[in-house]
């Protein structure tokens, strides 16, 4: 096997790997090959398509990675529960796509995540905010993931001249109004908790891994402990590496990784060319760490 550097990191010591992307199978802008043509012209050489509970995208990825030379690790994000908050999110690499195990267990978290969207759309019907759920209903008949941004999405679509004049017409700030913890019409999920998450990607060959701890908790302490908590549970790596961490949170995941043996990840987390903050690959800094990508980054072909 050779050595990650001449591969996945390039010459100024910037990833040429990114971990984390979407696609329209979730809440992405691009049909998965054009994610992958994507990461190909931005220099990615070991990508993942990561979408939300479902991994129906990652063989029209595969096929693309072969077309445009980007290694593919087949992979999903897992939307969990956690004591700590209402959606942490645990990201299954190497995942054997076909596990009819994974495949029911993702179909019945969906399920439950579209149950939560029906209490929020109900919610917000009440608060005088009626979604048109035109699409949602379309994407649930086509096995589709429904999440909040599309909830959001068809809010502000019914509702944006009554949205406009308080800057609630675009989605991260509607997201945050009314559909995050604390706003108006917030429902939380009910399963599945980070535990079982693990269980069910390392039944189906993957790795687990602890995606942007810094997203979901701010205090430096509550993320070091949850961590030991996680790899109790048979975590396998954390996400140092990403688009919001800084130098410091970066520093302090790579510590904490190499006292419990974890594999440390990263990504820029590309949600399409035009999202307001996830539209580039490879935005994100290393900030002079070494990544430990383990088997992830045989699992892509490239060695490791």
């Amino acid at each position: 096997m050779g050595h990650h550097r001449p591969v996945l990191i390039d010459d100024e010591g910037a990833p040429r790997f990114d971990l984390q992307s979407h696609s329209l199978r979730s809440d992405g802008a691009l049909e998965p090959a054009a994610v992958v043509a994507a990461a190909a012209a931005a220099g990615v050489r070991l990508l993942a398509l990561t979408d939300h509970d479902t991994v129906d995208g990652v063989a029209e990825a595969v096929r693309a990675g072969a077309e445009h030379g980007v290694a593919i690790v087949p992979a999903v994000e897992i939307s969990t529960v956690d004591d700590l908050g209402d959606d942490f999110h645990v990201l299954g690499y190497g995942v054997d796509p076909a596990d009819p195990g994974l495949a029911a267990a993702l179909e019945h978290w969906r399920i439950d995540r579209a149950d939560r969207i029906d209490r929020m759309a109900d919610q917000l019907t009440l608060l005088g905010l009626p979604p048109d759920r035109t699409e949602i209903e379309e994407r649930r008949a086509a096995g589709l993931p429904v999440g909040r941004p599309h909830l959001a999405a068809a809010a502000i679509e019914a509702n944006e001249q009554r949205l406009a004049p308080e800057g609630l017409d675009e989605c991260s700030a509607f997201l945050e109004a009314y559909l995050c913890k604390g706003g108006a019409a917030y429902s939380r999920r009910t399963m599945p908790t980070v535990p079982t998450a693990i269980e069910v990607i390392h039944a189906a060959g993957g790795v687990a891994v602890w995606a942007h701890p810094f997203w979901d908790v701010d205090e430096d302490d509550a993320v070091r402990h949850a961590l030991e908590r996680f790899s109790a549970a048979g975590l396998d790596g954390v996400e140092a590496f990403y688009a919001t961490h800084d130098a410091h949170q970066t520093r302090l995941l790579c510590e904490a990784a190499d006292r419990l043996g974890l594999l440390t990840t990263g990504s820029a987390d590309f949600h399409g060319p035009h999202h307001r903050r996830f539209s580039r690959f490879r935005a994100f800094e290393l900030h002079g760490c070494e990544p430990r990508l383990g088997p992830i980054a045989e699992v892509g072909g490239t060695g490791g």
